[in-house]
């Protein structure tokens, strides 16, 4: 994974020294499933102009290989699709615990997400903040659909924006 290799050559490179919050931004998801890859797409587009300090990485479905970013980080923006039975496009935020009770499962990446927790140590538990949107097609092709492509201008920017200045905001949309 070029990616995580790169996320990991960033997080040497700030030193031990460092007083803001370790953020990384996941992009969560299947880029060959169109919408499903929202995750992907979101963290490909901020890796061009990355948040001063923020990790971002491109975990795609492959959360257990990023376990090492999960366990450096103290707050985590998770980003994927969501299917929460709004219309497709809209976005979401809520805690990641929202999706660890019975209640509430909108996207199968976020509890690979909570699973992969479990095999850190007791003492690492990063603030997640779980993002999304909802998706139209999920379904064989690398483009997005039409409303899920015309809200990831806004998610990107929404992401990137929420984690500068070491905080990471809560009610992103």
């Amino acid at each position: 994974m070029t990616t995580i290799k790169t996320a990991m050559t960033i997080i040497k490179s700030m030193g031990p020294k460092r007083r803001q919050p370790r953020i990384l931004i996941a992009g969560l998801g299947n880029y060959l499933l169109r919408d499903d890859g929202i995750g992907v797409h979101v963290v490909r587009a901020l890796q061009r102009t990355p948040p001063p300090g923020v990790v971002v990485a491109d975990v795609g479905t492959a959360v257990l290989d990023a376990l090492h970013l999960l366990e450096w980080a103290e707050k985590i923006l998770a980003i994927d699709a969501m299917q929460a039975g709004g219309t497709p496009g809209t976005l979401y935020a809520f805690g990641v615990d929202a999706v660890a009770g019975p209640g509430m499962q909108a996207s199968l990446h976020e509890l690979n997400l909570l699973a992969a927790l479990d095999f850190l140590p007791r003492q690492i538990k990063p603030e997640i903040l779980s993002v999304g949107i909802e998706p139209e097609t999920i379904d064989y092709g690398l483009d997005l659909s039409p409303a899920v492509a015309a809200a990831l201008p806004e998610l990107t920017e929404k992401s990137g924006r929420s984690c500068q200045v070491g905080g990471m905001a809560s009610g992103l949309p």
